[in-house]
Order: structure tokens, then sequence, then C-alpha cells
């Protein structure tokens, strides 16, 4: 989910000219879901990329900027000026699509990082966010007694707006509580004859980790998205924060090696707390990155670090790096009032 401010950032920095504002550009670290050769959903399936657009916006950041690996970021903190067009690619999840996006970031040279949410790896189980899509999207038209958010009318109120309702609470519940929903959820569409709706989008299905170690055998650098894609917000409890910095982290060491960063799920300032951080940074992570937009040289805080999600219809990249630098007042702001 995109903030207000940060569809009006990309709305703006389209118009403009990448060549006029390179030389302005700082550090700064992107990432994207997945990609896909065709989506028959785009609303449903709105994690991944299509295979030729994604392509377009890959070569146009080869051509324009450094992409570092993971390990030279300490480097490049350590004197920004000196690698003004540095940039830092990544990807959430760990959709079994990214085979084919390793696939093409190999052939262009690309270095890159995987943040996967480990409770996915090797499991059927869906994104939390897919799944409760899917049955806001395909349930039948009816009435629906959803615990924690209460009833949900599909008879006298349009579709479109109570998905926007629904996802926004949803998105509010600890973990326990929205598992709950979910289940109901899930079982609404089976009772419809609609339990394997996941199998009809593919672009959803996630890596096992025989997948995961061979992508990091390739080179890929494997990072932690915590153990089950929920936020770290303030409606979960510290023993769940722990275990999600943890558990993953001791998951991906122990079937592909050494696991020293960590995104935050959905990462945004009201995803993540002082406590959220704390955890991460207790659990043995060098860095870990937000989806906050700004620069890595604004950053006061490395377990909080700023990184712009590329927009699936990107058209001016260069520009849309080149301008990050706009939200540093925001990030450090919100980096201060975490410490």
């Amino acid at each position: 989910m995109t903030s207000l401010a940060g569809r009006t950032f990309r709305q703006a920095s389209r118009l403009v000219p990448g060549a006029a504002v390179l030389p302005f550009s700082r550090p700064a670290a992107v990432f994207f879901h997945g990609v896909e050769k065709k989506l028959d959903d785009p609303q449903l399936q709105g994690n991944h990329h299509e295979r030729e657009t994604f392509i377009a916006i890959m070569r146009a950041i080869a051509e324009r900027f450094d992409v570092l690996p993971l390990t030279a970021l300490d480097n490049v903190l350590k004197d920004p000026a000196r690698h003004s067009r540095a940039l830092f690619l990544m990807a959430d999840d760990g959709y079994a699509n990214m085979i084919d996006a390793a696939d093409i970031l190999a052939e262009l040279k690309l270095p890159w990082t995987l943040f996967v949410s480990t409770a996915h790896i090797g499991s059927s189980e869906r994104n939390p966010m897919f799944r409760a899509r899917a049955f806001l999207r395909y349930a039948p038209t009816g009435q629906y007694a959803l615990p924690h958010l209460g009833p949900i009318d599909f008879v006298s109120r349009e579709r479109s707006s109570e998905e926007t309702r629904i996802l926004a609470a949803l998105k509010l519940l600890s973990a326990a509580q929205a598992r709950e929903t979910l289940d109901v959820m899930d079982a609404a569409l089976a009772e419809a004859g609609l339990a394997d709706l996941g199998t009809l989008f593919p672009s959803d299905a996630f890596l096992s980790w025989a997948q995961l170690k061979a992508l990091a055998n390739r080179g890929v650098t494997i990072g932690a998205h915590a153990h089950w894609h929920w936020p770290m917000n303030g409606r979960q409890a510290h023993d769940y924060l722990v275990e999600q910095a943890t558990l993953s982290k001791r998951l991906i060491e122990s079937e592909i090696g050494a696991c020293t960063a960590f995104a935050y799920p959905f990462g945004n300032a009201d995803d993540i707390t002082r406590l959220a951080w704390h955890a991460v940074r207790d659990a043995g992570y060098d860095t870990a990155f937000t989806t906050l937009s700004g620069t890595l040289d604004a950053s006061t805080n490395r377990y909080l670090l700023p990184r712009h999600g590329i927009a699936l219809n990107e058209t001016n990249i260069a520009s849309t790096v080149a301008t990050l630098r706009a939200g540093n007042s925001r990030l450090q702001r919100w980096q201060n009032e975490l410490r």
C-alpha cells in the first residue's frame, strides 16, 4: 500500500527530465516484488511487474546508475559524495517468479538482494494480503461476518469501496487476529467452491528452499523479511516482534548461510515501532530497510534505512531515484521519533 505522500512523489518525479537531476542524485536503495509475463488480474496481482516493463526499467537502471552488492553499503555510507550514483537493488517476499527475475538481472550484470518471509518459503500459504484480496474480489455476493472487523456487505455496498475499507482495517490487526480473519475468508471461498483460487494465480506462489538456495549459489544476497508477512507495528506483542526477527534469521542461516540484512514487511512509518527495530538490532542484523523514500546518506539509523518501491508503470526511473532526497526531511523526523 503506497502512502499519499508516496503517490504524490511518484507523479511529480515522472515530470522531471532524468538528465537534469542525475547530477544531484545520492546513494539509494530501490526494490520490487515479482515479475510475470502476463497479469490476468492486475489488481489481485498488484505485486508484480510485467516482464517487458521490468526489463526496460532494469536496463535504464544499468545505464544510469552504479548498481552495487549489499556488501558495498558500508563503503558507500562512509563517503556518499563519492558514490552519488550508487544504487542497491532489492526484491521482497520471495515469489517463485524470482527465478525469471534472476535470469534478467544476471544478463544485465546487476547484483541484488532478495528479502524473504520464511513462513511462506516452501509453503503453499500465500501472502496474507493476497488471501484477503482474493476473498474481497471473488467471494460471492452476500453478507459476511469477519472476526475483528465486523460485517461486510457485498449486497448494498460497492465491492471496491468495501475492499479499500477492509484492507485498511485488516492491516491494523494483531497477527493473531489477522490469522483468524483470514481463515474465515479462506473458508468462505472454499464453501463457494473457490478453495483452489490461489492455483489460478501462480505469480503469487513462493519459492522452495531448494530454489532459494540455488539463487544464493548464483550470487543473490538473501535477507530476511520477517517470518510471517505482517506489519511489525504497535498492535503486535513484543514476543511476536522478537520471533519475527530471530526465527527468520535462524531459518535462513540454517538453510542458506549468513543473513545480515532485514526488510520490514510493508515497511512504512505506521508499520514499524521502536520495539520492532530494537528486536531486529538485537537479533544480530547489520542493517534493516523500510519503505520510506529517501537517500541512504540521510539516514541516522542503520536499522531504519530508506528504500523506494519501483512503480509497476515506472517510466522515468532516473529522475525518480535522483529526486529521492526530497523525502529526507520526513525520513529524519521519523527516525528521530523512534530513537
